[in-house]
């Protein structure tokens, strides 16, 4: 199949068939998405909760972001591969900007960056767009500003800042963004915001009426994270109980001497048993 473009996801939105995003942050997980047959791949900064054990994803690095995308990006040859800029990395200068998302592309394969922020940043997304880096946005809830916000809240609930959103979405496709990931905000504003603007606006939490969602890897197969699930969260397998019955499995052989078995170990020739033992059990007990 032909590898995911801009152009791609362009004409997808026009003819209104829904774009399949899901993160990944190893190779593993990439080629696993990539057969399922995802159009977007985002290595995502959650990867610091999800994968480093971080309870936000502040802690993420740059360097963090690099290595994981070099992964994910060697599993993943049709599918567009998109890597989070990192905590205030887009708010850092022009220069420290573009070489930041340089790095994620050159060092790392990536297709392209994705941004947090709106009118505050709006000049260094020009600043990569201008430059050649493809620009996804994203905008409503921001994870790299939830000690901002107070907490994983809902955005644009009151016509202030609803309204806001819908300009701020404005301005980021003006900018020159190709996409934009709109997170934990209504439905029907959503939906607004999607026949407002010409780009393709892919959902988390955002309900039904995007042009595509986006939902991170360990919540659609349970892996890990606890208790706690998002209410906009569908769980497709539990992958994590499969992974814990066998991993319980595996202990208790183990421990109980029924692994290895037989089938399981390699034996010495008979003429190097004969070499080192004589042939005789007493002398082959004697130097194991």
């Amino acid at each position: 199949m032909k590898k995911v473009t801009i152009r791609t996801l362009a004409k997808m939105k026009r003819e209104q068939t829904p774009i399949a995003m899901i993160t990944a942050y190893d190779y593993p997980s990439a080629m696993l998405v990539e057969e399922a047959g995802a159009d977007v791949i985002l290595v995502g900064d959650s990867l610091g909760m999800v994968v480093l054990g971080y309870d936000s994803t502040i802690p993420v690095t740059l360097a963090d972001m690099i290595h994981h995308t070099k992964a994910v990006t060697r599993g993943a040859k049709r599918a567009m591969v998109i890597a989070d800029l990192p905590f205030l990395v887009a708010h850092l200068s022009r220069d420290e900007v573009l070489k930041a998302a340089g790095r994620l592309m050159q060092e790392a394969n990536a297709y392209g960056v994705k941004l947090e922020g709106g009118s505050e940043i709006i000049d260094q997304m020009q600043a990569l767009v201008q430059a050649g880096v493809p620009v996804m946005a994203h905008l409503g809830l921001q994870p790299q500003s939830v000690n901002k916000l107070g907490g994983y809240l809902i955005q644009g609930k009151d016509p202030s800042s609803a309204l806001h959103l819908i300009e701020e979405a404005k301005k980021v496709e003006a900018a020159g963004a190709f996409a934009l990931v709109l997170e934990c905000v209504p439905e029907e504003l959503a939906r607004q915001i999607r026949d407002e603007i010409s780009i393709p606006v892919i959902g988390i939490g955002a309900g039904r009426y995007c042009d595509g969602q986006v939902l991170v890897f360990h919540d659609v197969l349970q892996i890990g994270g606890g208790d706690f699930q998002p209410s906009f969260v569908k769980r497709y397998a539990d992958v994590g109980e499969l992974i814990k019955q066998g991993i319980r499995s595996y202990v208790e052989e183990v421990k109980g001497q029924q692994f290895p078995a037989e089938k399981h170990v390699s034996h010495l020739s008979p003429e190097t048993e004969q070499h080192l033992y004589g042939g005789g059990q007493k002398e082959k007990e004697g130097i194991l």
